[in-house]
């Protein structure tokens, strides 16, 4: 089977061809995605203290999306799903291991991107676009899951976040690669100043972002950048020109440098006079962790943050771009995915999707270009392996509700701080499939008041939304779940390139086990 699904593949990416849309100008794509940013963290989406002056300017050129969501409330899986055009549940980012429960990949985990799943960078290539990735990846750690085996030409980050320091005997510190061979350790050779703040991250991410376009430019290439900064992941960072310049803090820090990273990227399309033909795209991973209280993000007035299934968690901010193809100054209430950035990058590079699997994203080029809803759209959010609520139009259904266990909040983990509705914001998992729980999202974006489940409302939505549910489950066929295994054997103890500069360390014994995922 799996032969066949690899066989599959190779002929999908021998048989690309152009489709008519933009194939003979050959446009350059860029996609922002920043970590753990909250809808509410721009000026232009109504935060108060308006430190995004480029992210603003970037909404006033081109479009901006209110209702645009990523696939799942945490890294990883919804990484996955961006490069892929597919949810979780399909490309294997989940675990099984327990009901609902929010896994990824942290340096222990054994599974990863599968060969069989056909990334963007993958399809583009087809095309003769050059690739890079900068900042984190975040889809596996070992040799055959890293960004050059699955499409893309160049990478510099990591394939993990950045927290630390470790100390090398029980853990060893994060990598960081330059393509697929590692440049030093985080802490150790890419500093950060965890008491203060203090590292330049950001800095060689924006610098590797403006050297790649630039020689992309010069060659006359076609190129796809995935930009993936993750300084406002916590421990948040900035470098020393931006340290304590936000009245929000560190992390309010490192937003203002992103923003200014942001405005570099978009000032050196122009200068170099291929803003006309560059889409870029902005938004972020996952709602804000608002378990880290104030040194976190702000997901205005949505529920709950990262990790959960509320709109806090999964709707993001998001910013198309494009002169003289997308009309400046508009906000569409388009309901939109990180899944459709992969469709909509393929549309636009004049290539066709792969015809061998279900692709959850779908074009946005009507709306980008023509302003035109697509009303029909449909959100899932997933947790893990349960699918815990439904969007459609205005109405958002929940199957299951669950925050975290009180065990958990009772550590001090809290998702949902200062936010409590009952029967809502639940600390066991509630099982609402029977008759799920129904908000209005136009009339209560905060999901505080559930319709009566006896009123015609409720009945006239239900009757839209259950076959919607009924028909996606019916005919979800899973994939293999990669985060099910974890293994400190197979740490980041001897990464490739680590005997170059003396930095590699003896593994432990293997010794494969269940990953554990408490929330």
């Amino acid at each position: 089977m799996a032969g066949g699904r690899l066989f599959q593949r190779i002929l999908f990416l021998l048989a690309i061809v152009p489709a008519p849309l933009f194939a003979a100008s050959k446009p350059n794509i860029i996609i922002m995605l920043m970590d753990d940013m909250g809808w509410g963290d721009l000026g232009v989406f109504g935060h108060p203290s308006k430190e995004t002056p480029n992210l603003d300017q970037m909404a006033a050129e081109g479009m901006l999306f209110t209702d645009f969501y990523t696939a799942n409330p945490l890294c990883s899986p919804s990484r996955s799903a961006l490069l892929t055009g597919r949810l979780p549940i399909r490309n294997g980012f989940y675990t099984t291991n327990d009901h609902a429960r929010n896994g990824y990949t942290p340096q222990n985990i054994v599974g990863g991107i599968q060969d069989n799943e056909i990334l963007i960078s993958e399809v583009l290539s087809k095309g003769g676009y050059v690739s890079k990735i900068i900042g984190k990846w975040h889809l596996g750690h070992q040799p055959q899951f890293l960004p050059l085996k699955h499409g893309f030409n160049e990478f510099f980050g990591s394939t993990n976040c950045h927290f630390g320091p470790f100390d090398n005997k029980t853990t060893p510190n994060i990598p960081v690669y330059e393509n697929d061979v590692m440049q030093g350790r985080y802490y150790q050779d890419f500093l950060i100043d965890t008491s203060s703040g203090l590292s330049d991250m950001s800095q060689l991410f924006i610098e590797s972002a403006l050297d790649f376009i630039d020689r992309q430019n010069t060659a006359g290439s076609p190129f796809f950048l995935y930009w993936a900064p993750d300084a406002n992941h916590a421990p948040s960072y900035a470098s020393k020109q931006f340290l304590g310049k936000s009245q929000r803090g560190i992390y309010g820090d490192a937003t203002i440098e992103l923003d200014y990273g942001v405005g570099e990227i978009l000032k050196l399309l122009k200068k170099l006079k291929i803003d006309k033909n560059t889409f870029v795209f902005f938004t972020s991973d996952n709602g804000a962790a608002i378990v880290s209280r104030t040194f976190g993000g702000c997901n205005g007035p949505f529920l709950c943050g990262k990790e959960t299934t509320y709109e806090g968690g999964l709707r993001e901010p998001a910013i198309a771009w494009w002169p003289g193809k997308i009309e400046p100054g508009q906000v569409t209430h388009q309901l939109g995915s990180v899944m459709d950035l992969y469709t909509t990058a393929i549309d636009i590079a004049g290539l066709t999707p792969p015809a061998d699997r279900v692709i959850d994203g779908k074009s946005l080029t009507a709306t980008l270009f023509n302003k035109t809803v697509d009303e029909s759209k449909v959100i899932y959010y997933y947790r893990g392996n349960e699918l815990m609520a439904v969007r459609h139009g205005l109405y958002k259904a929940h199957r299951w509700t669950w925050t975290n266990s009180m065990e958990e909040f009772n550590k001090g983990i809290n998702f949902c701080q200062g936010e409590e509705v009952t029967n809502v914001t639940t600390h066991d998992q509630m099982n609402h499939s029977s008759q799920p729980i129904l908000f209005h999202l136009g009339k209560d974006p905060g999901e505080k008041y559930p319709l009566s489940s006896k009123s015609a409302e409720y009945v006239q939505a239900m009757k839209i939304i259950q076959p919607l549910i009924d028909e996606h489950l019916n005919n979800l066929i899973p994939g293999v779940a990669q985060l099910n295994w974890c293994d400190n054997g197979v740490m980041h103890w001897s990464p490739p390139g680590c005997e170059k500069i003396n930095e590699c360390i003896d593994p432990p014994k293997s010794n494969p086990q269940k990953c554990v995922w408490p929330h």
